[in-house]
């Protein structure tokens, strides 16, 4: 395996220049950069991550520890939240949470053996009371993203109580009085919030409160469609739905294609979550969009001031989103 100092001879310079070109520590010139860079290619050398984390007590790893697998919105935050990493020097380490306690925990325990420097974590219904406590034992700095926990760490999330609230406040001024709304996994911070800007505008506009209208979609497609094809097989159907988030939204739009029923004509939809092709199906999607990318940049910027300080005081930070207004609802 070729070393630093091979580099170093091939490229007429001392060891040390090397270092500064591979690690940014001091300006060097371009010509000698470029001698260095031309020198690393010809001899195939890659820095010695182990001897450098022994060395500087760093991994230059940040890990990310949410629910992959079933729900594409998180696929989006993890391209900004690599990029992002990527830019300030780290390597992103995943693991998939499934929002269950154990794989949270067994998650969380990955990237703690792997002594990442950091941890951005999308927390489960369970995270207070399981993975929260292990990091905090272990001293790894955590930021937690996309959802709230009662733990006093970093925490950045979008805006979910006033969003599904003008949501289901547009449905209202459309004249429905029968709105469902399709919740999803129970305990998430996420689900409570957007749930009570639902209930909140079905109180204060008296619409009909009939406690059938909550469906458990569990933030699950399949689930999701199951639950709206009970629920508008009934005779006294509603004639409007909010969806809690984009992979329910799946499972909403195959459960009313099931039935037969139309997308506005017999039922208007909106949802929680703008998904890449919620403008390119017919009808167009009525949404709350997330700005996914800022609180993704957020997530990092957190994390590393974090681990640059750890005695800040904690931050609790809401990103707001966007309402996109486009057909489903049954307007122009």
């Amino acid at each position: 395996m070729a070393t630093m100092a091979d580099v170093a001879r091939l490229a007429g310079v001392n060891p040390s220049t090397v270092s500064h070109v591979l690690n940014g520590t001091r300006n060097v010139s371009g010509p000698t950069r470029q001698l260095v860079l031309d020198a690393i290619t010809a001899t195939g050398y890659r820095p010695n991550a182990l001897a450098r984390s022994l060395a500087t007590s760093s991994t230059t790893t940040l890990g990310l520890a949410s629910r992959f697998v079933s729900n594409p919105h998180f696929a989006d935050l993890v391209r900004v939240i690599e990029a992002e990493a990527r830019a300030a020097g780290y390597t992103l380490v995943l693991a998939d949470t499934h929002d269950e306690a154990g794989e949270e925990l067994r998650a969380v325990g990955q990237l703690v053996d792997r002594q990442v420097d950091g941890v951005l974590l999308a927390p489960s219904a369970a995270a207070d009371t399981h993975a929260l406590p292990f990091l905090a034992a272990n001293r790894v700095p955590v930021v937690l993203l996309d959802r709230f926990a009662t733990a006093d760490v970093d925490q950045v999330a979008p805006e979910n109580t006033e969003a599904t609230a003008l949501l289901t406040g547009h449905l209202a001024d459309l004249g429905h009085r029968r709105i469902a709304f399709v919740a999803g996994l129970d305990g998430l911070s996420s689900t409570t919030e957007r749930r009570a800007g639902y209930e909140r505008v079905v109180a204060q506009r008296g619409l009909d409160a009939d406690a059938s209208l909550v469906l458990a979609g569990d933030s699950e497609a399949a689930t999701a469609q199951l639950a709206v094809e009970a629920a508008f097989s009934r005779r006294e159907r509603p004639t409007a739905v909010v969806v809690g988030n984009n992979a329910m939204t799946v499972g909403t739009l195959r459960g009313l294609r099931t039935l037969g029923l139309r997308v506005p004509t017999d039922v208007a939809l909106v949802a929680y979550d703008d998904p890449e092709w919620a403008d390119i199906v017919e009808p167009r999607l009525t949404t709350i969009a997330q700005d996914v990318p800022g609180m993704a940049r957020r997530a990092v910027s957190l994390v590393l001031e974090r681990m640059a300080d750890p005695a800040l005081a904690a931050r609790r930070e809401r990103i707001e989103p966007a309402f996109r207004h486009r057909t489903s609802c049954g307007c122009a």
